[in-house]
């Protein structure tokens, strides 16, 4: 049994008291803050996000705030894809690379006003390096880290416990689209996203000394559908074929690599000096040297396995890896991602080097459901 020791680098989330009192039994660290990954029953919490609907502390999916006279070319040079047309209100999901076109973070981007954006980011930090652009780029922005933490409602009867909460008006919301609103006095973001492929919202806090009270309006709200806590289930996100930065990737993984090109515009003759854009042409144009695809392991019992990457051999030559590992519970197989040579196509035969030996896998086509 391992004890985290508390301290002033590890971050607590304003949810961080009402988990614990729901039960919180692991937690992981992602953006300096404490993530739940469990309340003791895995199997209860895989069966409610997919059946029913489920709560969840986010509040490590922090927000990086653009704002200033210079807020829309900022943005536009941190990534390749086209924003002229993103409007107020509205979100998009975007690849964000260095100058090598190697993928740094997959946020997803809030335009919240003319001059104002907010980055959802992945577990990378992107305060630092956002300002480190806006600086050598003389830009007139500020880039700070707003008092915002997402407390997600995902699940097929997310729907309901959110419109019971805010109005029907969230049941019109498109995917990515926000609002801004309060509940109970407490000023939220409401927004159709979630890093499942099961439904729901992300409901942005906006004052963190409000995280306990807005735990439990969410969870009073959804007490008739029968809510629970959960997390970022990581076996559902496996079979929905949902891309974990910094889990499946490298520090040379480029977005063409995992199933993300079509979020760049590459042949947009951009205003503005777009980092990495020359790079992305370049891999576009050549064709990446890697593809990411599903792998289905021989064998019908748990041998789950996320602990690191593990190569991938074909006929004695390494091909690749296995990025991630799960037991499906509703394909009763163990299943993963394999990052690898794009001379490896779906269908084919390979083996995952595991710690206590070769096993015996075939290559497939991603969602997995």
């Amino acid at each position: 049994m391992f004890e985290i020791t508390q301290h002033t680098r590890l971050r607590r989330s304003p949810f961080y008291d009402a988990t614990v009192e729901a039960g919180v039994a692991s937690f992981m660290t992602y953006n300096q803050m404490l993530l739940p990954t469990g309340y003791g029953d895995l199997e209860a919490e895989y069966w409610r996000l997919i059946e029913g609907v489920s709560m969840w502390d986010v509040a490590a999916e922090r927000q990086v705030q653009i704002e200033g006279p210079d807020a829309a070319r900022m943005v536009q040079m941190l990534v390749a894809r086209d924003l002229s047309n993103c409007v107020v209100g509205q979100g998009r999901y975007v690849p964000l690379c260095d100058h090598t076109g190697t993928l740094v973070n997959d946020p997803v981007l809030l335009k919240r006003a003319e001059d104002c954006y907010w980055l959802s980011i992945a577990d990378s930090d992107m305060l630092i390096y956002t300002r480190a652009i806006a600086g050598e780029r003389k830009l007139d922005v500020a880039v700070t880290e707003p008092d915002v933490s997402p407390l997600a409602v995902q699940g097929p009867k997310a729907d309901d416990v959110v419109a019971g909460l805010f109005g029907d008006w969230v049941r019109e919301l498109k995917f990515f689209w926000f609002r801004d609103t309060t509940i109970e006095g407490i000023p939220v973001v409401v927004q159709r996203s979630g890093w499942s492929k099961q439904g729901g919202f992300e409901i942005y806090l906006r004052d963190g000394k409000r995280g306990t009270d807005l735990w439990n309006v969410v969870r009073e709200a959804g007490a008739s559908y029968d809510i629970g806590p959960g997390n970022p289930n990581p076996c559902e996100r496996v079979e929905s074929g949902l891309l974990s930065w910094g889990g499946d990737t490298d520090d040379q993984t480029n977005p063409f690599e995992v199933r993300l090109g079509r979020y760049i515009d590459v042949e947009r003759d951009y205003s503005e000096d777009v980092i990495g854009l020359e790079a992305l042409r370049r891999i576009n144009r050549e064709g990446p040297k890697r593809h990411q695809i599903g792998i289905v392991l021989d064998g019908d019992e748990p041998a789950p396995s996320n602990a690191r990457w593990y190569d991938i051999r074909r006929d004695g030559a390494d091909v690749g890896h296995m990025t991630n590992g799960v037991w499906s519970r509703r394909l009763k197989r163990n299943i993963g991602f394999a990052l690898i040579s794009r001379d490896v196509n779906v269908g084919s035969r390979v083996e995952v080097m595991k710690e206590d030996g070769a096993v015996g896998a075939e290559t497939v086509a991603l969602p997995f459901i």
